[in-house]
């Protein structure tokens, strides 16, 4: 008896230790941004999102997939504190791409199982 309450114990005090460690949660304000109409003359383009950790471990952004190779992405390397925030800026290239464009960014990082995406949109001229 006195084998089963111990095992019993350990159980108990393995999985609250597992619970206790915390999560990082990623978030976003705004996960869309529309370049509107731009000039494919005027060259590149860029925006900058924000996102948040709203977990109680650091997150950290392990890899940015942009869907084509016209489409840049900068992240922050270093890891983000819980209720803190971090930027990706993405650029987009219009050169040669006139009519509308749709493009997916997909975020990989500890906050999320699978990707978070970002997406751009716009139209050049």
């Amino acid at each position: 008896m006195k084998q089963i309450i111990f095992i019993f114990m350990a159980i108990l005090l393995a999985t609250g230790m597992a619970t206790a460690q915390g999560k990082a949660v990623i978030s976003a304000d705004e996960t869309s941004h529309d370049f509107g109409q731009i000039k494919e003359a005027d060259g590149k383009v860029s925006t900058t999102f924000v996102i948040k950790n709203t977990g109680d471990a650091p997150l950290v952004v392990t890899r940015v997939i942009a869907s084509c190779g016209c489409t840049t992405p900068e992240w922050i390397k270093e890891p983000i504190a819980p209720g803190q925030t971090g930027n990706i800026k993405i650029t987009y290239d219009p050169k040669g791409r006139p009519g509308t464009f749709a493009k997916t960014i997909s975020v990989y990082s500890n906050g999320k199982t699978g990707s978070y995406i970002l997406t751009i949109r716009g139209e050049v001229d």
